[in-house]
């Protein structure tokens, strides 16, 4: 996971799951906590991997001598495989059981955790990472879902709480600690951190986790399969965006303009190809009739939106820090804080705002908030470390604070209940393309010279189409009520 922090409609996972005593069964509360505890042990893997890893990306790529679209892959593999695969990883958890598929994720994932570790070659390194995001598909819907089967609704609230505060608190503390990690030891041990969280998490399931309960349901494979194609080709074809000057240490010229057009033009007749499949298949991933409802496709193109020109700027950034003003991978991981903590303790208090001004407001204000931030970023390259980098990073911290919440809500109440679940898939799928498409772009701009600036100004751009978009397809008072 490339954005520090939880997606979206994560909440809206667990909140749509049906309550224990709605099945026939309810749990004692010393048992419940811990299975929160294993589920927030799982989440927690991917957030820290996630946020540890970025600041760690200038010494890997020095260490496996790979250039900027070689390493974009490290993130993008892992983003790829969870962006195609949650909706199915989800349908797996229904089908065989939540803690049971929690369990296998957590397994795998820790696995292929220590198979990244021991990768000699950046090749290698991306293949791992790409078994590494079909693990996290596996065990994201899988958490989050087993926390709502465990909890009564009248006690789900704190649940959240308590996996939000603890989401928000490792990945703050990644960066951190991938920096430290990086700067004393090695960038391999980022990974190392895995493994044992993935068996205690496992221990935990086998003794707590309730007798898990069966749906029957079919996956639509097809769809995955054609959206994981159509996406990977967009995704290679923004990466290898070069202004014709081979990286050092890297002998492979760019592709060729005609190259770049066919492979750009593959991925674009996948995505047409997947949504006519899904309008044809009896078990669609994403049912037509959500994107017929005007607000639900809007507010979903704004997270594509807002999560692009995020990832963007946690791509290309530590670059500057490091590479650039020349501060080790713990200062840079110390800078991410003011974003990360402003996001895990203003959100809650801007959520209040927004219920009673409604998400219109907040969702523009948030969105035009980060653009501005980018903006201010992009032109602050020769000024003092203070003003041109945590400056702004504050004021994104809080732009997305103000945004973060409402997004949740606006999303949730633009659906019937039923659809509530399906939603929240969506909008986190939504929300891991647009990092796959964010860091794509953000990998092809580094390669120009002015190319921090470049992607910075392209994330302030991105970001004021995600305000445009609300403001043409948010309703004012969206969020207040459901449609009947």
């Amino acid at each position: 996971m490339a954005q520090p922090f939880a997606e979206p409609c994560s909440r809206g996972v667990i909140a749509a799951e049906p309550s224990p005593q709605e099945i026939g069964g309810e749990f004692s509360a010393s048992r419940r906590r811990k299975v929160l505890g294993a589920c927030v042990l799982a989440s927690s893997m991917a957030f820290i991997d996630g946020s540890a890893l970025t600041v760690a990306l200038p010494h890997l790529r020095s260490d496996l001598g790979a250039n900027f679209a070689s390493v974009q892959w490290v993130l993008n593999g892992y983003v790829l495989a969870l962006a195609s695969l949650t909706l199915i990883g989800g349908a797996l958890a229904d089908v065989y059981g939540k803690a049971r598929m929690l369990a296998i994720g957590c397994l795998f994932f820790g696995v292929m955790s220590a198979a990244c570790a021991l990768a000699p070659s950046i090749g290698l390194l991306i293949a791992a990472r790409i078994a590494q995001g079909a693990g996290a598909a596996i065990l994201t819907p899988a958490s989050l879902a087993l926390i709502g089967a465990t909890y009564p609704r009248s006690e789900r609230n704190r649940a959240i709480g308590v996996w939000a505060a603890a989401s928000a608190l490792t990945t703050a503390a990644g960066p951190v600690i991938g920096g430290w990690l990086t700067e004393m030891f090695d960038w391999r041990l980022i990974f190392w951190i895995n493994p044992p969280i993935a068996f205690v998490t496992i221990g935990l399931l086998m003794a707590f986790a309730p007798p898990d309960r069966f749906e029957s349901r079919q996956f639509d494979i097809v769809g995955a399969a054609i959206l994981a194609t159509a996406l990977g080709a967009l995704a290679w074809a923004l990466s290898e965006i070069d202004p014709g000057q081979p990286t050092a240490g890297n002998a492979a010229e760019s592709m060729s303009a005609a190259t770049l057009a066919i492979v750009a033009g593959t991925g674009c007749a996948g995505l047409v190809l997947y949504a006519l499949w899904e309008s044809l298949s009896r078990h669609p991933m994403t049912p037509p009739r959500l994107f017929e409802n005007r607000q639900f496709f809007g507010l979903n193109v704004a997270t594509v939106l807002l999560y692009a020109g995020l990832s963007v700027m946690f791509f290309i950034l530590p670059f500057e820090l490091i590479d650039r003003r020349g501060l080790t991978s713990t200062e840079a991981g110390l800078v991410f804080l003011p974003f990360t903590l402003g996001v895990g303790l203003l959100s809650q208090y801007f959520g209040a705002i927004a219920d009673s001004t409604g998400v219109r407001i907040p969702l523009v204000a948030g969105s035009v908030g980060a653009s501005l931030a980018y903006t201010w970023m992009a032109f602050g390259g020769g000024a003092s470390l203070p003003l041109a980098v945590i400056g702004p990073v504050t004021l994104l911290g809080i732009s997305f604070a103000v945004l973060v919440t409402p997004l949740t809500a606006s999303v949730m109440s633009s659906v019937k209940q039923s659809d509530e679940g399906l939603a929240s898939g969506i909008n986190n799928a939504a929300s891991r393309i647009a990092q796959l498409a964010g860091v794509a772009l953000a990998a092809g701009l580094a390669s120009f010279t002015f190319g921090y600036e470049l992607g910075l100004g392209a994330a302030a751009v991105v970001s004021m189409a995600g305000a445009i978009v609300v403001a043409a397809t948010v309703r004012p008072v969206a969020g207040k009520s459901k449609p009947s």
